[in-house]
């Protein structure tokens, strides 16, 4: 049985407390997190409905109130201030990591500024889930959360992540997991891939090859549930100076300028300061 919330220590400032959840599995909850859950003045959770499934699994009684992106501006204030007058609280999401695609930077934000103590309650996060059991490099990846569903705002994440040499870790939709392969594609040609889904229940499944292969499987049928898709970096280019620098004086001898001729060097892989100084020696050859 969990313990009763202490009362608030006047003149001291409580802690907020960021907590991590399972993401499917149940059991995939730390001690530490049930017994800060359990202590605190106060959870504030995404749904409280979906949330209160997991606290009653654990006889957690701490009152649970609702803290999500439609209502945060307005009750940030007032969490701040139960905060400053001595109440520990704890965030918690829906599923995994809070703040990681999910509401809550706010709230750390406006506790930071305030002089309180946040302090992190590690525990299940689906990027890591998902990263660990690809197959593909762990060690440097960068996280897109969800693309934009279009425009020049989604055309350039997915051309970043074409370019980039980290593996690229994204959220998405079951019905637009094909689709954001295809456009992947179309800029990544070959690139390896991994599409996990429904981490840690009952049907858990990754299915890893190239982005074509992935593209033409799930444009069949959508995979059901919550999906990670990952997409390998961009294997490192393979740069002849001498030859970039040969084409340097033949566009400068367009008309291009040095700063143009140096951004298109990087372009075919050249280190930008590399770039810049065989542009400007052009003009001397």
């Amino acid at each position: 049985m969990t313990r009763e919330a202490p009362p608030a220590r006047p003149g001291e400032p409580g802690t907020l407390f960021v907590v991590s959840t399972p993401i499917g599995n149940m059991g995939d909850f730390s001690f530490r997190a049930v017994e800060v859950l359990g202590s605190v003045a106060l959870i504030l959770a995404e749904d409280t409905r979906h949330s209160r499934a997991l606290l009653d699994r654990y006889e957690i009684r701490t009152r649970v109130s609702s803290h999500h992106e439609h209502n945060e501006a307005k009750t940030t204030p007032a969490l701040v201030g139960r905060l400053q007058s001595g109440d520990d609280i704890a965030l918690i999401t829906d599923a995994g990591t809070p703040l990681v695609s999910d509401p809550g930077q706010r709230l750390v934000h406006a506790a930071i500024e305030a002089g309180i103590r946040v302090v992190p309650i590690p525990g299940a996060s689906a990027v890591l889930a998902a990263l660990v059991a690809s197959g593909l490099d762990a060690t440097r990846y960068t996280f897109f959360g969800f693309l934009p569903r279009k425009g020049r705002a989604r055309a350039s994440a997915l051309d970043e992540i074409a370019s980039s040499p980290n593996t690229a870790v994204l959220y998405e939709g079951p019905a637009r997991v094909a689709a954001t392969l295809s456009d992947v594609a179309q800029r990544a040609p070959g690139r390896m891939a991994c599409v996990a889904r429904e981490l840690t229940k009952q049907f858990e499944e990754f299915r890893r090859g190239t982005v074509e292969e992935l593209a033409a499987y799930y444009s069949e049928a959508a995979p059901r549930g919550e999906v990670v898709l990952l997409v390998a970096g961009a294997p490192p280019m393979v740069v002849d100076a001498e030859l970039l620098a040969q084409e340097a004086v033949a566009l400068r001898a367009t008309g291009l300028s040095a700063r143009d001729v140096a951004a298109e060097l990087v372009k075919r892989g050249m280190a930008r300061n590399a770039a810049y100084r065989i542009a400007r020696a052009a003009d001397d050859a």
